[in-house]
């Protein structure tokens, strides 16, 4: 995964399975892209996390 793919993906310009967007949007919060990109990244990030379809790692830390 890399970051034009998620980002494709998780704007459904890329079709995927449930699970090929999950770990999109995971990547995305690994990296830290869900908060520097447009609000509405961070905010589905954030309710993603919150009904723990993914998970907040320390990693997203690093790169913000």
């Amino acid at each position: 995964m890399d970051a034009p793919l998620a980002i494709q993906i998780c704007e459904q310009l890329v079709m995927a399975e449930h699970d090929e967007e999950v770990e999109a949007w995971q990547y995305l919060i690994d990296t830290g892209l869900a908060w520097q990109l447009q609000g509405w990244y961070g905010r589905t990030a954030q309710r993603l996390i919150n009904e723990g379809y993914c998970t907040y790692t320390d990693r997203a830390d690093e790169r913000r």
